[in-house]
């Protein structure tokens, strides 16, 4: 038999791929909001790092995902960046609140809004509490 009539097979007995996207990490997620509100406010990787007083290349590996930061450390950088935890919350909600499991083995995306709705901030400020 030929390799791809073995793959067809392996892939029968298996059954139907209930595979969910991987959930994010939070460090990406982070990293992410970290640079794009550092980029939105048209400051350097070396202003923020200065004035947060973290290394520059270890802000940049926060940014990129890499180094998981402690919370007295992500608080001088947000604080640097004029982000507030409920700002830092809200972000992070929107951000990961797309995919919604509708049942094991299946998902929805649904729209993403631009900004969350009160009740939606009300919300993660309720679990922050």
């Amino acid at each position: 038999m030929s390799d791809s009539v073995l793959r067809d097979l392996d892939e029968a007995r298996r059954g139907p791929c209930t595979e969910q996207p991987d959930d994010p990490l939070m460090r990406d997620l982070i990293g992410e909001l970290l640079r794009r509100t550092r980029n939105d406010q048209g400051r350097t990787l070396r202003e923020v790092a200065e004035d947060a007083q973290v290394s520059l290349p270890y802000l940049s590996e926060i940014e990129r995902g890499r180094k998981e930061a402690s919370s007295e450390l992500l608080a001088a950088i947000y604080r640097s960046l004029g982000l507030s935890l409920t700002d830092v919350f809200a972000e992070l909600y929107r951000l990961s609140a797309p995919v919604q499991i509708m049942r094991p083995g299946s998902y929805q995306v649904a729209p993403m809004p631009q900004t969350p709705a009160p009740t939606q901030q009300a919300r993660v400020l309720t679990l922050a509490a």
